[in-house]
């Protein structure tokens, strides 16, 4: 076999790794940004500052229906009020249930119909003066703007 004979199988060999490496990277990623994931990152995110008494953070991600609903400085004291001073509580543990797809749903029966919509199940753990106790809540992840947003249910 030739050099160049030699040097240009090489060069296929290395072209189809290189192909084979940039499909497994697509693949990869593709299954870390799906919509379903990045869904419950958001609402991770969100009650991750909510934990945290972050209540500007965590209002910060929600969607703007919901900032109509509360003014940001209310929001933020309270937050900090209910959950901080009357539960007696400094912080909370939460688990998310898995999120399932909603292909059209309404934060209010008023309210528009909202497409790609992920419900997901949150429960929160209190420990405080008045005992250990979970709150569990529907929260639901939408796309705004290219970015997911929190919504909470508001149908009666």
């Amino acid at each position: 076999m030739s050099r160049k004979s030699a040097s240009f199988k090489g060069l296929v060999m290395g072209m189809v790794l290189l192909i084979c490496i940039v499909i497994v990277f697509m693949l990869i990623k593709g299954a870390w940004n799906s919509p379903d994931k990045e869904a419950a990152a958001v609402v991770s995110e969100f009650y991750q500052f909510e934990q945290e008494g972050e209540f500007s953070s965590s209002w910060n991600l929600f969607h703007s229906t919901m900032k109509e609903k509360f003014n940001k400085g209310h929001y933020i004291q309270d937050r900090a009020h209910v959950f901080m001073n009357h539960f007696g509580v400094e912080t909370f543990d939460f688990v998310l249930g898995e999120p399932e797809k909603i292909d059209q749903w309404k934060i209010s029966e008023e309210g528009p119909a909202i497409k790609n919509v992920y419900k997901i199940l949150i429960t929160q753990t209190y420990k405080g003066k008045y005992g250990n106790f979970d709150l569990k809540q529907e929260v639901f992840a939408v796309e705004e703007d290219e970015e997911w947003k929190i919504v909470w249910d508001y149908n009666q």
